[in-house]
């Protein structure tokens, strides 16, 4: 399986760049969100969610900080 993230802006729309690397498990996907979701904020990133291959496992979840 392929695992990754679908990067949206403010109206759900998904971008083109940045772009979700593939991962093999679910774990390192979200661990790489973890990792560089500040980054992804500041390149315009407002929502993700996580796909499993062509599967919507969860999300969309905001990377704003609360």
């Amino acid at each position: 399986m392929s695992w990754s993230w679908r990067l949206e802006d403010t109206h759900g729309t998904e971008l083109a760049k940045p772009a979700s690397p593939a991962h093999s498990n679910q774990s390192d996907a979200e661990s790489w969100l973890g990792e560089n979701w500040r980054e992804l904020a500041d390149a315009g990133v407002v929502q993700a969610t996580l796909f499993d291959a062509d599967r919507r496992v969860y999300g969309p979840m905001s990377l704003a900080e609360s």
